[in-house]
């Protein structure tokens, strides 16, 4: 499969990533596994989570998603087949969050024990506490990738600000700045992104790996009413997507996934493929005929130009 840079990270992905935050949430391990080998099988690599993941189901403390696929790694012996993210700064009780040095240089190592590996390819900022200063932050990511413990940084959920701001002090301290964002960004959730982020990941050359690529499930189109809401545990967030909008973006997905006889998933992710600076969006799978169907995104042609800043704009 066509691999697309990441960034300036030096590393090459797949156009599309693998969210596993369901990884003992909706899915148990075996199934979790059997995620993973589908998904490096068909020729994908970038796997992604965040030691949070999935703390805020009953009875678990987090660190779920790390631990199997921790398990999966030792098992399978495939680390050299995947580009493995995680993430940094969530709260995990006890007052462990942030991006403070001392924290991050404490939680890299929990998730290199949950994770079974001795490195992690890109490890991100995932929520920014906005108190910790920008040089401390990176200054911690300077330590991890001298070590040998981190190859690249990239960050999350933070303010454009706090982005140009933690770049301009990495270039200024020679600290190792933040290669790639995650940000939230879908056929519905486009304003923030488009107008705030994208020039800035253009200029910067930043890698994009967007985080509710299907916008919470509401893009597959099995939500299209009140009533469809209680199909998963995941529902009752989706009811803001249920308005005009929300309606006229699945009909377009409609008239595309009869064109391409593909799922309105699949045509929903290769939209975000054809995107200005988009590498890969994250889409995640309870199964593995879910995942065969996300995977045909990687397929679909949607004739948009890939460069194009104004592609499907009316959409």
């Amino acid at each position: 499969m066509l691999k697309r840079k990441l960034g300036n990270t030096g590393l090459e992905v797949a156009p599309l990533a693998l969210g596993t935050n369901v990884f003992g949430w909706t899915i148990d391990e075996p199934q979790s596994f059997r995620i993973l080998d589908c998904f490096v099988d068909a020729g994908l690599n970038l796997v992604d989570t965040a030691d949070v993941y999935s703390r805020w189901k009953p009875g678990n403390s987090g660190g779920e998603s790390e631990t199997i696929i921790g398990n999966w790694l030792k098992s399978s012996g495939k680390r050299n087949k995947i580009i493995l993210a995680t993430k940094v700064g969530s709260d995990m009780g006890d007052g462990k969050k942030g991006l403070s040095k001392k924290y991050i240089i404490q939680a890299v190592e929990a998730s290199l024990k949950r994770l079974q590996t001795d490195h992690i390819d890109l490890y991100q900022s995932h929520f920014d506490d906005g108190v910790t200063p920008v040089e401390e932050t990176m200054e911690a990511y300077y330590e991890l990738v001298k070590a040998g413990k981190v190859y690249s940084v990239g960050a999350s959920n933070i303010s454009v600000e706090r982005l140009k701001e933690s770049i301009s002090a990495s270039n200024d301290q020679d600290f190792p700045a933040y290669q790639t964002l995650q940000p939230l960004y879908n056929l519905y959730d486009r304003d923030l992104y488009e107008r705030e982020y994208e020039p800035v990941c253009i200029d910067k050359g930043l890698g994009v790996i967007c985080y509710y690529s299907l916008a919470s499930g509401f893009l597959t189109g099995k939500y299209r009413s009140e009533a469809d809401l209680a199909k998963s545990v995941r529902g009752q967030g989706i009811s803001k997507y249920l308005d005009k909008k929300g309606m006229d973006i699945l009909k377009y997905l409609d008239e595309k996934s009869q064109e391409h006889n593909a799922t309105p998933a699949a045509i929903a992710l290769a939209w975000l493929m054809a995107r200005p600076s988009v590498t890969a969006p994250i889409a995640s799978a309870n199964t593995v005929e879910q995942l065969n169907e996300l995977i045909k995104a990687t397929e679909i042609n949607l004739g948009i130009p890939a460069k194009s800043s104004t592609a499907d704009t009316s959409i």
